[in-house]
């Protein structure tokens, strides 16, 4: 079945996924040029409902993983919080963590998130079925031109993902387990309920 025999309203959910698309390209290369020449990023700070934020991200990712055999779920729902956050920049953290995981799964996989609030941050954990990150790059996982096994990768994806999540006052890190894969863990502040 074609584009042409789709209905309108697919028709219309397929191009909104595209331009899409091609905006968070545009960002991404924003992101890349300010992390290559050092540059502070701008930032376009909001108050999110990070469980409609994380809800919204996996939307968009489910068609894009599924073409690669790769499916991301929820452990569990997401806690109803907020966090201070430019919601375009944070979103670039995982996609890259999503499409770093599927290049680590070729033959197809999982990827679970768990989020959970403890005390004043939100811990969300990104985890893939794939095979971890390699010991020989494990110790420099979030350098610069760190990459392993990556044909085309530049090695910076990780390194702004890092900067991106410490602009946020928060921190990421990766812990492996035996017998699971990556396992990324970013810890956010939120916001403080009112009252």
């Amino acid at each position: 079945m074609g584009i042409e025999d789709a209905t309108s309203e697919r028709q219309a959910a397929a191009k909104g996924r595209i331009r899409r698309q091609v905006e968070r390209l545009g960002k991404m290369v924003r992101e890349f040029l300010e992390f290559t020449r050092g540059d502070k990023s701008s930032s376009n700070v909001d108050q999110l409902d990070f469980s409609q934020f994380l809800n919204e991200i996996i939307d968009e990712l489910r068609p894009e993983l599924a073409a690669r055999s790769v499916t991301i779920e929820f452990a569990a729902s997401p806690p109803k919080l907020e966090v201070l956050a430019d919601p375009t920049r944070l979103a670039h953290v995982f996609y890259n963590l999503a499409g770093n995981a599927c290049d680590a799964m070729k033959d197809g996989g999982r990827i679970i998130i768990r989020v959970a609030r403890q005390d004043q941050v939100v811990v969300i954990e990104v985890e893939d079925s794939g095979k971890g990150v390699p010991p020989e790059i494990a110790d420099r996982l979030f350098e610069p031109f760190a990459t392993h096994g990556k044909a085309g990768g530049t090695g910076l994806g990780l390194s702004i993902c890092k900067r991106v999540v410490e602009d946020h006052n928060g921190k990421i890190t990766v812990r492996q387990e035996p017998g699971r894969g990556a396992i990324f863990v970013i810890t956010l502040p939120i916001v403080p309920p009112k009252g």
